[in-house]
């Protein structure tokens, strides 16, 4: 249909836009723009995992076991909402641990054990190379479809210099090359291929909502339509549970899901390693179950049509997809289906690869190096360089085997049966992680015993039977069992719960995998390092602020040793900048005379951590650090000394806080007292003067009276004004034997009925004179009501009298006084246009013995013991008083109780 050329063409044309798509995000990275860094982008990076699995091998899977395609949906779909507690925990371990893989992760939680990241980086490589190999499948099966082949088992026996696939899988290990190593860093987030696997995921998520508008209402007249002629044609059962599609498959299948979601390497690199906001996994929670659902909404019609449609034999059910289209000649659309395909293989084989190579570099590769003394000598300048080309290696290596795979197994199986079977592979790290990251006791040899146990019997159930299928291992072993043993046969138990052989592996590697990790963790001793990493993954979210004071380490180090070491990897400049990094956190100086403390020593292993791993980290540690083991007794006495120091330090703080709370106490009481004090020193400065002037006045004045020549007329003015200082002496007295009665609470109330108008007027009468001597204008509104009110007339016509006298004094031409009636209260405001009270005043204007400052006299007129009164006056009446200031005008109000039920009257 295609000629060679133009599907050629078009695929290479399709890796020059991803390599444009790269180039650009690392140029907008290196100048401080990162694209990636947005939740949708993380949430579409996670849809690696959609491969051509997804994309050509869901139809395949729905044509033959009908809605079972589901569960590897609804799994991750199901779990996505737990990702703020599992996956967030897993994300914040790898960022405060410089985590680089999981077996990285796993290595790391368990003492950084070399053995334990080496069996998980060969379980990864031989559970993920099938799966890698039926990518290229994928791409080849659907390459040769363009040119017109309906039928692929030609291709398995092309030599490889003719096979496209192979110039392909050369093509991708470039790409992953390029834009996968080039930081030495494997923590390092890889900006160009994190972009282009979200440009990936929209793309091939486009092409397939095509194709499947297409088959559903151009090939089929929509839904009901393909369902009905597909139900004609007898495939009913495909829409049940039966069988293998019983509920208990289901149950397997959903479970195998959630966990390849999670450990998978890629979605490991993705959602982890490439992960710069751990928030992001809010929006991953919602936005990538809605990938899921919007891309398998036209599975069922393209299986269901192509079974329909196509007679059998013509083409492989994982091919209908693109099948379709060029049934019906729409080159465009078929071209745009393959790509789609292509897309989604590319992405899976990218990121697997660089997870792999990291793994193999670091995990494989460095620890074997670095135990090699006469190596770590000859090559310790080099060490950065033979790690990033052990890696460059590792990728051509990984996709070759995978190609390799592909060539001698793979072709001879369904994309999903092999793509199973890899899940089960990679499941085998769910009781090590998930009990690592929640359990403390968890312990490296129940970890590595249960994942080689787990690992033999997915290998002896699951991949045995596709060798023998191969004709690499002969098929009596299906028939008779191991050494002629019946119940070691890989499948012997396969009707066990009605189980698929998928099923049946998944359940015993797993179930013996988990029983083992458990029992050997219950009765293993931990060593220190392994119980403090346990410590820490488990309870990271307490550490993770104060990690490098948290490790227990005991032993010595030379800070220019560690600074070598680091210079081994990191370079001059960049191991300058990490330990002028380390000096500012910390506060700590590095001097080149003294030994280096143990944070510094951790800090520096972890810096090593991002870039050969956790264990290597270790390694290349240890050859210049003299460090001694902690037993565990001496661990657990640090932990108790920590314990105690921590409850130590918890009390002195609370007694700080408490100290802190009294001493602001104290010190607001010691302010009060001292402007109490500036304030009765005013008082007595200001009654001497009060009580001396009339006392002054009355003595002159008396010895004039003793002149017996004196006129009659000056005799009485004199004795006049005798008379107005004694009752000015008077007042005053009056006013301080007032307050002394109501502070000791023996004053008591004269109530009677009372017409508020009339008593009001009775003031204004009083005041008027000094208004007019002042120049100021005066106006009231009264309620106009006969309404009777309790009160003591000459307590309230005193308050009355107090504002009205305060408000002459600060008045510049106006004063108001306002009375009105509310439901329960009588409320009087007295206005003034006056300077107002300074704010830092306010508190104290009803205090004893206070005076405003900004009177217009020099001194302060009054005894300042009048608004003192007038405040305790309404208080014994049950009402309230008070200042502010409203649109540069000065109210004091107060309020009076309609009803004085409580109170007693005196008659």
């Amino acid at each position: 249909m295609f000629s060679n050329a133009l599907i050629i063409s078009f695929t290479f044309g399709y890796l020059a836009l991803l390599f444009a798509i790269a180039w650009f995000s690392e140029r907008s990275a290196s100048n401080g723009r990162r694209l990636s860094n947005h939740p949708a982008i993380y949430a579409l990076t996670l849809a690696v995992y959609c491969t051509a699995w997804t994309y050509y091998g869901s139809v395949g899977r729905a044509a033959t076991n009908g809605l079972e395609f589901l569960t590897i949906y609804i799994g991750p779909s199901l779990i996505a909402p737990l990702w703020w507690i599992v996956m967030r925990k897993i994300i914040r371990i790898s960022k405060v641990q410089r985590i680089s893989s999981i077996a990285d992760f796993i290595s790391s939680r368990y003492g950084k054990n070399i053995t334990l990241g080496g069996v998980v980086t060969i379980v990864c490589l031989l559970g993920i190379l099938p799966y890698t190999s039926i990518q290229i499948k994928g791409i080849a099966s659907s390459f040769q479809i363009l040119q017109g082949s309906g039928v692929t088992e030609t291709l398995a026996n092309l030599p490889f210099y003719q096979d496209t696939a192979f110039y392909l899988a050369l093509g991708l290990a470039f790409f992953t090359v390029l834009f996968g190593t080039r930081n030495i860093e494997a923590t390092a987030q890889h900006e160009g291929m994190v972009m282009a696997v979200a440009f990936e995921s929209i793309f091939k998520l486009i092409a397939f909502l095509i194709v499947g508008v297409f088959v559903t209402y151009f090939v089929f007249d929509g839904f009901t339509d393909i369902f009905s002629k597909a139900a004609a044609e007898g495939l009913n059962h495909l829409f049940v549970m039966q069988g293998e599609n019983s509920a208990s498959e289901w149950f397997w299948m959903s479970v195998l899901s959630m966990m390849a979601i999670l450990f998978l390497p890629r979605q490991f690199q993705m959602g982890v390693i490439e992960n710069t906001n751990e928030r992001h996994v809010d929006t991953a929670m919602w936005l990538f179950p809605l990938y899921l659902l919007l891309i398998n909404v036209f599975v069922l019609p393209i299986a269901f049509g192509g079974l329909v449609h196509f007679p059998i034999g013509n083409y492989e059910a994982d091919t209908f997809v693109l099948a379709f289209p060029i049934a019906f000649d729409q080159k465009w659309l078929a071209i745009l289906v393959y790509l789609g395909g292509f897309s989604a293989a590319t992405g899976m084989i990218i990121v697997s690869t660089i997870a792999l190579s990291t793994m193999v570099s670091n995990n494989l590769v460095m620890p074997l190096l670095l135990i090699n003394d006469r190596f770590q000598k000859k090559y310790q300048h080099r060490l950065g360089l033979v790690l990033i080309w052990s890696r460059r290696v590792a990728i051509f290596l990984i996709i070759l085997a995978a190609y390799l795979y592909y060539k001698q197994i793979a072709g001879q199986f369904s994309l999903v049966s092999i793509g199973l079977i890899s899940f089960v592979g990679i499941a085998q790290f769910a009781p090590a992680i998930i009990g690592g990251i929640y359990w403390k006791k968890g312990a490296r040899t129940g970890a590595l015993v249960g994942i080689l146990a787990g690992f033999s019997l997915w290998f002896f159930t699951l991949v045995v039977p596709t060798m023998v299928t191969a004709d690499y291992i002969s098929e009596k072993l299906l028939n008779e069992g191991l050494f002629g043993f019946g119940f070691l046969k890989p499948q012997a138990l396969l009707g066990f719960a009605d189980l698929s052989y998928i099923s049946h592996g998944l359940f015993f590697s797993l179930t013996i995998n988990t029983i083992l990790y458990v029992v050997i963790s219950l009765f293993s001793q931990q060593t220190s390092k392994e119980h403090n990493q346990a410590v820490i993954f488990v309870d990271i979210f307490r550490y993770s602020e104060s990690l490098d004071t948290a490790i227990v380490w005991k032993g010595q180090a030379y800070v220019p040793d560690i600074r070598a070491l680091l210079i081994n990897f990191l370079g001059v400049s960049k191991t300058q900048d990490a330990l002028q990094d380390f000096v500012k956190h910390t506060g700590k100086e590095l001097d080149d005379n003294i030994f280096a403390d143990s944070e510094l020593v951790n800090y520096s292993e972890l810096l090593l951590s991002g870039i050969i791993g956790s264990a290597s980290a270790r390694i290349i540690v240890a050859s210049v650090v003299k460090e001694e083991e902690i037993s565990m007794e001496e661990v657990l006495g640090i932990l108790k000394e920590t314990r105690e120091l921590k409850s130590l330090n918890d009390q002195l703080e609370i007694n700080s806080k408490e100290l802190q709370i009294a001493s602001e106490k104290l010190k607001s009481l010691n302010e009060s007292l001292q402007i109490n004090d500036m304030l009765k020193d005013e008082f007595i400065s200001t009654v001497t003067h009060e009580m001396r002037t009339p006392i002054t006045s009355i003595r002159a004045f008396s010895e004039i009276l003793l002149d017996q020549d004196l006129p009659e007329a000056d005799r009485a003015k004199f004795l006049e004004i005798i008379i107005q200082e004694t009752k000015r002496m008077s007042r005053l007295i009056d006013q301080v034997l007032d307050l002394e009665r109501f502070d000791s609470g023996r004053q008591e109330l004269n109530l009677e009925n009372s017409n508020v108008d009339s008593l009001i007027l009775e003031v204004i009468d009083s005041m008027n004179h000094i208004f007019q001597e002042k120049g100021l204008h005066f106006e009231y509104n009264l309620i106009n009501s006969t309404v009777l009110i309790p009160m003591d007339q000459d307590r309230i016509k005193q308050v009355l009298i107090n504002l009205l006298s305060n408000a002459s004094k600060f008045a510049k031409s106006n004063i108001n006084l306002k009375a009105k009636k509310t439901e329960n209260h009588l409320l009087i405001s007295v206005w003034d246009d006056g300077k107002g009270i300074p704010e830092e005043e306010v508190p104290y204007i009803f205090d004893k013995f206070f005076q405003a400052k900004n009177q217009t006299s020099k001194k302060p007129l009054g005894s300042g013991l009048g608004l003192a009164i007038s405040k305790k006056i309404v208080e014994y009446h049950h009402g309230t008083i008070e200042v502010r200031r409203i649109l540069d005008r000065t109210c004091f109000e107060f309020t009076l109780p309609l009803v004085q039920s409580k109170m007693k009257i005196i008659n």
